[in-house]
Parts: structure tokens; C-alpha cells; sequence
């Protein structure tokens, strides 16, 4: 079960999708790849510790098994929705059975789609985690009916798995954005329960009066709910423009542009300059990236109280 056609070579799913350079190039216009920032290396004390941890590698056996259809999404098959779809359609074997939408897998099974053999992707090290200087007029999605540049064209590609934004920042809004090959870690830093503060620095036309500012910390009415800053601090400016600095703990869609909005304020800049405990580094040029070594990951993860694999620490 699962064998290629006779007389055909046995080939990888993930090889075989690989589209070619000049599919590539029919699909859209080449995008320039953003610079990674250069630093200089740590002590050698940290290069040691950092070679350890991405040397190291979980016993296989320690890994939970996941929902089917999410570890072929992670593997680069497809999405999440298309491989439902497939499953539905008969098209999965596990283990030479035809697979059931609630089936998990594991290292140990064997998982074939439209007769080829998946390898699947399994979080047996540390992830990939990156800090982009988004551009404004970029998209933080992976398809635009438009065609207009999104970061994944813009980013370094991730051959064993696949780039997670944490959160999105809009179109118009600049700055830091955290990019993983762990959903678990990037679920864990967006989801409500964890409460990270997100820093921005704000230039509006026009200028707050001290009781507005207090006002935007007690809290206003939006349309879809109450929305406060936990903190705003005046920057200065020159002329009509005013810049401020403002905290908050929720990732609303435009929920900064519209607390000032409500004020009669129009936000002419935005940019996300701390996401929790990371900050946006002060030699980051917009459309650069910086990829943290593995003694950085570990400290994320150690942050998010989040395993290796990725899984929740046990109390």
C-alpha cells in the first residue's frame, strides 16, 4: 500500500511539490528577499551553549500524537482545510488504512497521500524564530487576490517546515513582527490567556488633551467592545504631528488607530516596537530580519513556558 506506479521511481510528497523555477516565476513577480542583519557573535560561553541546543534533539518518543490533517499542514502538504478535504475524499492512508477526519498520528505511522509517501515534519529541536522589520505596504498573509507583496515573499524560506506570523500587524502599520516555524509557540504568544503587552510607537495629526490621554487608559466603547491602553506616554513632536508611545495587551483588528480615532485623532504612522519581552532591535533596518540563535529560542520558549516541542510545561 502506498507504492508508486510500477516502473516509476519512488518519490517524496514533499519533493515532488516543490514547484519549478519557472512555475515560480509564472506565478508572480520575483520579490527582492530581505537582508538578515549582521551581528556581532556572543562570548563563547553562549556559542557553546547554543551549539548544545541545536545539537540536541527529543527522543521521538516523547512526542504527543497530533490531529492528522495538522501534521501534514506543518509538513508543507497543504493546508489545513485542503488536507480535511482530502481526508474526506479517501485520498490519506495510515498505516495502509484510509484515514477519518479525528485520526492523530505520530512519528511511528506511516501516512501516504494519492499513493506517495509523506514524510512528515515532527518538532524534535528547538524552532526557528525570526524578528522582521515589517514595511509598510506589506501584507502578513500567505495569498492576496491582488498580488501585492506579503512578508513570506520577503522572507528567508524555511526548508523543514513552514513560517508562522505571531499575530498580524495591517498594511499600513510598521515594526516588529515575530515569525516561527512553531505554531505551538506562536498559538502560546497570541492567544489572550498569555497577555503579552504589544509597544507602539504612534504620530498623529493633532494632539491629546492630559484628560483624553487618561481617558484611552480607563477605557472608551469601540463598536465590537470596551478597548484601553495599559499605558500612554507623550513623545513630542513639531508641528501638527505628535508622536506617543501606548501599551496594550490585545491584538484587535486597527485597535490603536481606532482608540485614537474615537478621539477625533487621525494616526499618520505606526510602528510595533516590543511584542512582550522582545523589542524591535535598534539596528533593524525596516525590511531586514534578525534570527535568533538557539540560546535566544531557548529563552523564548523558556518565556512562553513552552517545552522544546513546544508543549506546555506540566506544573
Amino acid at each position: 500500500m502506498g507504492q508508486a506506479g510500477q516502473g516509476e521511481p519512488r518519490r517524496d510528497w514533499n519533493e515532488e511539490r516543490q514547484p519549478t523555477s519557472r512555475q515560480q516565476d509564472k506565478r508572480a513577480p520575483k520579490v527582492e528577499r530581505a537582508k538578515k542583519l549582521r551581528v556581532r557573535d556572543p562570548n563563547q560561553q553562549i556559542l557553546d551553549r547554543a551549539q548544545r541546543l541545536r545539537d540536541t534533539r527529543v527522543d521521538m518518543e516523547q512526542i504527543e500524537p497530533v490531529r492528522l490533517q495538522k501534521a501534514l499542514a506543518a509538513s508543507g502538504v497543504g493546508s489545513r482545510r485542503e488536507m480535511e478535504e482530502w481526508i474526506e475524499a479517501g485520498l490519506i492512508l495510515v498505516n495502509g488504512k484510509k484515514a477519518t477526519l479525528g485520526d492523530r498520528v505520530g512519528p511511528q505511522d506511516r501516512v501516504t497521500a494519492k499513493g506517495n509517501p509523506i514524510r512528515l515534519k515532527w518538532p524534535d529541536r528547538l524552532p526557528r524564530v525570526i524578528l522582521y522589520h515589517k514595511q509598510e505596504g506589506e501584507l502578513v498573509t500567505r495569498d492576496d487576490p491582488e498580488g501585492r507583496v506579503t512578508i513570506f515573499d520577503r522572507l528567508p524560506q524555511a526548508k523543514s517546515s513552514r513560517w508562522v506570523a505571531v499575530g498580524r500587524l495591517d498594511v499600513n502599520t510598521s515594526g516588529l513582527l515575530i515569525v516561527t516555524t512553531s505554531g505551538e509557540l506562536a498559538n502560546r504568544l497570541m492567544h489572550p490567556s498569555f497577555e503579552a503587552e504589544r509597544e507602539y510607537a504612534v504620530r498623529v495629526l493633532g494632539q491629546l488633551e492630559p484628560e483624553q490621554m487618561k481617558e484611552m487608559t480607563r477605557g472608551i466603547e469601540l463598536e465590537d467592545g470596551p478597548a484601553h491602553f495599559q499605558r500612554i506616554v507623550e513623545q513630542g513632536g513639531e508641528g501638527v504631528n505628535h508622536w506617543y508611545r501606548v501599551v496594550i495587551k490585545e491584538g484587535r483588528n486597527r485597535e490603536v488607530r481606532r482608540i485614537f480615532e474615537h478621539f477625533g485623532l487621525t494616526v499618520s504612522r505606526l510602528i510595533r516596537v516590543r511584542f512582550g519581552n522582545i523589542g524591535l532591535p535598534a539596528r533593524l533596518k525596516r525590511g531586514q530580519f534578525y534570527e535568533l540563535n538557539s540560546a535566544e529560542v531557548a529563552a523564548v520558549m523558556k518565556w512562553s513556558d513552552l517545552t522544546v516541542t513546544g508543549r506546555a510545561k506540566s506544573r
